[in-house]
């Protein structure tokens, strides 16, 4: 029996995103899908290096046997490349992409896997997950410390501890061997999809739809259908048996990539029209001004065309001059208002940085405007910044650990307390703190992370 992959890879902005920092590459040896880490600098250079590695696996002929060692060690060359572009371009510094890649030789599968990026497996009709997200919320799972309905609505559930990035320690990714089975269909995709799209939704429209190409794209209008707020990327494959196939159904003769590897990575949403994609064209269009062109004034009865008219007759001028004034006295308090609106935005964000040698938590935002400073120290972490690895410094003097809430500022710490944990193993660490923010003046006491018996390390991103 010989055994074929029939594939499509398809990718999606988002209606949010400014960019797609997703990359996928399907070939017929090798899928892969890679999240680059949301919120750092260069999570597309980080997905589309991890696909330049990988690549060419898919053109080597490679035996059963060799297909996982070679694998893995693409993986650590890969992470290698992270790190020298990093170093070249301080800029790029924690930049980081999930990776899960299906490598085929013959009949077997040599599976790796890194973040929160999945693989699915829909076999003889049982739908099941097959990778488990390296996420800190997953951490929490796996302890028995909340249920997994907790952690599809927990507010740390996109801190991922395991990724392919530049980061001092060591960190490798889950692999495993498997059978290529006819019939089998495999989904691999980015949280865009698995976060927006319900599991039940996902095994359903496998299911019913039978086209590759048709399914993904199902999936990708279902994921901007929930607001698409991420990066969609998925690849659906069907192992096929080339005995059986009827002619004209060969798998596919060439190779797909998709997303920020792809010289469409520029290209829009695909959004189908919908409440969420009308919204999102309705923001861009009060981004980029409106196109529609201005109402044509006809020439009056008994004027010659190219003629001057005065189309504004005395009295309509003077009470336009009336509404100018009155527009003029409501920009003035709009300004004064939009003004303190605006200085009470900057004080609900919080970001990191270093005070007195030590990473602390500021409430505000890190600029001030003439006399006025938006931020002030809130609390310290008691986290010696000369410890950190250096990525988390840069970070930390360039201020881009920023965040919506208190709840998000927290979870960075805890992030930073577990790594610098796993740097001491014989460091003592506790379950993490509420996340609400202090009640009083008193800034709260920070609680480092639970013991790291499952991650081995954490950084964070939407991927």
């Amino acid at each position: 029996m010989s055994i074929a992959l029939r594939y499509a890879a398809v990718s999606d902005v988002g209606l949010v995103r400014a960019n797609n920092q997703d990359s996928a590459y399907a070939g017929p040896h090798l899928l892969v899908v890679a999240d680059g880490m949301g919120g750092h600098a260069g999570g597309d250079i980080a997905s589309s290096l991890a696909i330049a590695n990988l690549a060419p696996l898919d053109d080597e002929a490679l035996g059963s046997g060799e297909i996982l060692s070679r694998l893995e060690d693409t993986i650590e060359q890969a992470r290698l490349d992270l790190v020298a572009h990093a170093r070249a371009n301080p800029k790029l510094a924690g930049m980081g992409t999930t990776v899960t890649a299906l490598l085929r030789s013959g009949n077997k599968l040599a599976m790796a896997h890194m973040g929160d990026s999945r693989a699915y497996l829909l076999h003889d009709g049982a739908f099941s997950q097959v990778t488990a997200d390296h996420t800190f919320v997953q951490h929490l799972v796996d302890t028995g410390r909340i249920t997994p309905e907790e952690a599809e609505h927990h507010p740390q559930r996109s801190v991922v501890m395991r990724v392919l990035g530049d980061f001092e320690v060591d960190l490798a990714p889950d692999v495993s061997m498997r059978e290529a089975h006819p019939g089998d269909r495999w989904l691999l995709c980015s949280d865009g999809l698995s976060g927006y799209v319900s599991r039940e939704t996902i095994e359903h429209t496998l299911a019913e739809v039978s086209d590759p190409e048709a399914c993904g794209q199902r999936l990708i209008q279902l994921a901007l259908r929930a607001g698409g707020p991420d990066n969609i990327t998925c690849i659906v494959a069907d192992v096929v048996d080339l005995d059986s196939l009827p002619d004209g159904a060969a798998p596919n003769p060439t190779v797909e990539v998709v997303g920020a590897a792809a010289v469409t990575r520029a290209d829009p949403s695909a959004a189908a029209d919908g409440p969420a994609a009308r919204a999102a064209s309705l923001a861009a269009g009060s981004r980029t001004g409106s196109d529609t062109p201005a109402t044509d004034r006809s020439t009056p009865p008994g004027a010659e065309p190219g003629d001057e008219i005065d189309i504004e007759p005395a009295n309509f001028r003077k009470r336009r001059r009336y509404v100018r004034w009155i527009v003029l006295v409501a920009l003035i308090a709009g300004l004064g208002t939009g003004g303190w609106l605006g200085y009470q935005w900057t004080q609900r964000q919080y970001f990191l940085g270093v005070s007195e040698g030590s990473v602390a938590v500021f409430r505000g935002i890190p600029q001030d405007l003439g006399p006025l400073v938006l931020s002030h120290e809130l609390e310290s972490t008691g986290i010696d910044a000369t410890t950190l690895p250096s990525y988390y410094l840069t970070s930390l003097e360039n201020y881009s650990f920023t965040y919506g809430s208190y709840a998000e500022a927290q979870a960075k710490v805890e992030q930073i307390r577990l790594e610098t944990a796993i740097a001491t193993p014989a460091t003592a660490v506790s379950p993490p703190a509420s996340s609400a923010p202090p009640a009083s003046s008193a800034p709260p006491a920070s609680s480092a992370p639970p013991a790291s018996s499952g991650p081995t390390a954490a950084t964070s991103g939407s991927s």
